[in-house]
């Protein structure tokens, strides 16, 4: 028995090398039941290599067992973000784990504390590759879009009018619930402080401006980034794991045309619609506090608002929220499109479709408020 544990414990050998870490598979696994010998402490950190090697695969690659065990040992260094390098298995074993482990970084570990800098290291390298497949996946919709301009790019009606229904329709009660209920705050607070100085008639200046410039576009984004952005995300993330976007490409079509362009033209022509049904009703949300409360009368409120609604107002906020709502779907679909092929990364990539798609939209209100202040708009 003692020296069947002592092969056991030889049934994997863990050896450092340049850039990482090598494991070899060595000895026959069937009929064993220890557990395979982890990594020596310290072992692999996020952005090391692990490098699976075998020698003579034919002993044991017949063992049932060989993929769970293989799974058990490898699944944590993975969530540590180590990288594991299966290109010398055999197919009939790397098909498996490569389905079966979770993604790099997934529930990642404290980090101790002797490894921070390599930690942060990689997380760095990581953001910058993510920024750099950002960058070429918009490169990619912007020849889509050229294609489809030269009527080249196969896109399907249907599936743009399934798309819009989607964003539009579909969106209405939610927008008008939250933009009501925006309306309703700003009107509040507003005359709150407007009525220390006896300027109640202003409280219309204050919601007209503030809905029809920023918030009904900020807000419907906002939105839309959790009801839409999320859904392109899960959609395309599941047709990545069952291999339908592969098989797009192996017929010949391109994903982008097909899948990318008919959510970002829906949203794009939704966005106007949107962002204007929601400005009139967070300006007509602020009639209840102002005649109710405040004593100014409906009809003086409407007025004051069609008085400082100008023009410049009324564009702004049309393209800001447009381009808001073309980031989210932008996010969206770039992380489906880049999605991991298990579950656990479709709903990774939900998330981050998300928290991104609300990212960009802050970081575009940010500098286009800048920008139009800057030029006296």
């Amino acid at each position: 028995m003692k020296a069947r544990d002592a092969v056991d414990t030889e049934a994997v050998l863990w050896s450092r090398e340049s850039g990482g870490w090598r494991l070899d598979l060595r000895g026959d696994w069937r009929g064993r039941s220890q557990p395979l010998a982890p990594a020596p402490a310290p072992g692999p950190v996020a952005g090391e290599a692990v490098r699976v090697r075998c020698g003579e695969p034919g002993a044991w690659i017949q063992d049932r067992d060989a993929a769970p065990r293989l799974w058990a040992l490898l699944a944590p260094l993975r969530r540590t973000g180590a990288l594991i390098d299966l290109a010398a298995l055999p197919d009939a074993l790397r098909g498996p784990l490569e389905l079966a482990l979770p993604a790099p970084g997934s529930a990642i570990e404290p980090v101790p504390e002797h490894v921070d800098a390599g930690g942060i290291a990689a997380r760095l390298r990581a953001g910058w590759e993510d920024a750099l497949q950002t960058a070429a996946f918009l490169g990619e919709v912007m020849l889509s879009l050229s294609r489809l301009l030269r009527g080249k790019a196969v896109m399907r009606a249907s599936d743009y009018f399934r798309q819009l229904d989607l964003v539009g329709p579909m969106s209405l009660p939610i927008v008008s619930l939250t933009c009501f209920l925006i309306g309703l705050m700003l009107a509040y607070m507003g005359g709150a402080q407007l009525e220390r100085i006896g300027a109640q008639s202003f409280i219309a200046d204050v919601v007209t401006v503030g809905m029809v410039r920023e918030l009904a576009g900020l807000m419907t984004g906002v939105i839309l980034a959790g009801r839409v952005g999320a859904a392109f995300a899960a959609q395309l993330g599941s047709m990545r794991a069952n291999e339908e976007i592969d098989a797009l490409r192996a017929l010949g079509i391109d994903p982008i045309d097909y899948l990318v362009l008919p959510r970002l033209l829906a949203m794009l022509t939704m966005a106007p619609l949107l962002i204007a049904y929601a400005a009139l009703v967070g300006v007509l949300a602020g009639l209840p506090p102002v005649v109710g409360i405040y004593g100014v009368p409906a009809l003086e409120y409407l007025h004051k608002s069609e008085q400082v609604l100008t023009w410049t107002h009324l564009w702004i906020g049309l393209f800001k929220g447009t381009m808001y709502i073309g980031l989210v779907a932008l996010a969206g679909c770039r992380e489906g499109l880049h999605a991991g092929r298990d579950a656990q990364s479709v709903g990774a990539a939900t998330t981050t479709a998300v928290v991104k798609g609300l990212l960009w939209i802050v970081v575009a209100a940010s500098a286009s408020t800048v920008f139009f202040q800057r030029l006296g708009l």
